[in-house]
């Protein structure tokens, strides 16, 4: 059977690079930080110290501005604070321009690379460190994981490339 592959491309820009030094940790803003193949240079995920399962480990998190203020938006329907604070997602960069974190392909981000895992639910942990329902007002607006494919310095301000391969048959679905 023959499948054709569609190319499919977005663009936008880091906003933001939020690291923590151990799980529950309040979350730093960088302006620039270094990526190696393990993660983020200072943050809990590259050195084993943040709150997951071993199955659930992310190496670098990700979650689109717009995601948030759809989530900021639930949160007043649920009468949760109003805009959540600044680093309050724990999710370590925050793009925008792509509309919803994809869910698969690449990334490019200025001059690092990344290889895009699965979605990134939040769970009660999160709750527990901000002290209200955080994870209701995100829902599927969560982020990703992703996995560093090539290291180097990521800045605030730099361009985020997408791009993803799809199947474009539907006799395959």
């Amino acid at each position: 059977m023959f499948t054709l592959f569609r190319r499919r491309t977005a663009n936008g820009t880091l906003d933001a690079i939020w690291i923590a030094d151990h799980a529950g940790a309040p979350m730093t803003s960088c302006d620039r930080i270094e990526v190696d193949l393990t993660g983020l240079q200072g943050d809990r995920y590259r050195h084993g110290r943040g709150h997951w399962h071993t199955v659930e480990a992310c190496r670098v998190t990700l979650i689109g501005a717009e995601e948030l203020e759809r989530a900021a938006r639930r949160a007043r329907r649920l009468r949760q604070p109003a805009e959540p604070a600044p680093g309050e997602h724990r999710r370590n960069l925050v793009v925008s321009g792509l509309g919803r974190s994809p869910r698969e392909g690449e990334l490019r981000i200025g001059e690092t690379r990344f290889v895009i895992e699965r979605p990134r639910p939040p769970c009660g942990w999160l709750n527990q460190v901000v002290g209200y329902n955080l994870a209701a007002a995100l829902r599927q607006d969560s982020g990703i994981c992703l996995r560093p494919l090539k290291g180097g310095i990521l800045q605030v301000g730099d361009p985020v490339e997408w791009h993803a391969v799809a199947r474009d048959d539907p006799g395959e679905r």
